[in-house]
Protein backbone atom coordinates (compact mmCIF):
# COMPACT_ATOMS: atom_id res chain seq x y z
CA UNK A 1 0.00 0.00 0.00
CA UNK A 2 0.98 3.86 -0.59
CA UNK A 3 0.90 6.44 1.69
CA UNK A 4 -0.14 9.62 1.64
CA UNK A 5 0.15 12.95 3.09
CA UNK A 6 -2.93 15.19 2.74
CA UNK A 7 -3.82 18.54 4.04
CA UNK A 8 -7.40 19.04 4.66
CA UNK A 9 -8.66 22.25 4.11
CA UNK A 10 -12.10 21.32 5.40
CA UNK A 11 -13.60 20.18 8.77
CA UNK A 12 -15.73 17.77 6.53
CA UNK A 13 -13.46 16.38 5.15
CA UNK A 14 -12.19 14.48 8.40
CA UNK A 15 -15.47 13.47 8.73
CA UNK A 16 -15.11 11.72 5.19
CA UNK A 17 -12.01 10.52 6.16
CA UNK A 18 -13.51 8.38 9.31
CA UNK A 19 -16.32 7.31 7.40
CA UNK A 20 -14.11 5.82 4.60
CA UNK A 21 -12.15 3.97 7.63
CA UNK A 22 -15.08 3.11 9.26
CA UNK A 23 -16.11 0.98 5.83
CA UNK A 24 -12.15 -0.40 6.33
CA UNK A 25 -11.09 1.75 2.67
CA UNK A 26 -8.50 3.42 3.99
CA UNK A 27 -6.31 3.45 7.02
CA UNK A 28 -6.10 6.86 9.15
CA UNK A 29 -2.65 7.32 10.71
CA UNK A 30 -2.25 9.47 13.43
CA UNK A 31 0.15 12.65 12.86
CA UNK A 32 3.06 12.81 14.43
CA UNK A 33 4.26 15.94 16.47
CA UNK A 34 7.36 17.93 15.48
CA UNK A 35 8.66 20.13 18.34
CA UNK A 36 9.85 23.12 17.32
CA UNK A 37 13.75 23.39 17.36
CA UNK A 38 15.57 26.85 18.01
CA UNK A 39 17.44 28.06 15.28
CA UNK A 40 20.44 27.40 17.43
CA UNK A 41 19.77 24.07 17.95
CA UNK A 42 18.72 23.28 13.62
CA UNK A 43 22.08 25.03 12.58
CA UNK A 44 24.44 23.74 15.36
CA UNK A 45 27.21 22.06 14.01
CA UNK A 46 26.78 23.09 10.59
CA UNK A 47 30.07 25.13 9.65
CA UNK A 48 33.23 24.82 10.46
CA UNK A 49 34.84 25.63 14.35
CA UNK A 50 37.42 27.83 12.28
CA UNK A 51 34.61 29.79 10.53
CA UNK A 52 32.21 30.33 13.23
CA UNK A 53 35.20 31.99 15.02
CA UNK A 54 35.78 34.32 12.29
CA UNK A 55 32.08 34.93 11.81
CA UNK A 56 31.48 35.80 15.34
CA UNK A 57 34.60 37.81 15.66
CA UNK A 58 32.96 39.83 12.67
CA UNK A 59 29.47 40.34 14.12
CA UNK A 60 31.48 41.49 17.57
CA UNK A 61 33.59 43.58 15.84
CA UNK A 62 30.30 45.16 13.73
CA UNK A 63 28.30 45.72 16.89
CA UNK A 64 31.08 47.83 18.12
CA UNK A 65 31.26 50.33 15.06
Amino acid sequence: METYLIELTNNNAYRLLQDLEDMKIIKVLKKSIQSKKRLSEKYAGRLPGDITDELQNYVTQSRKE
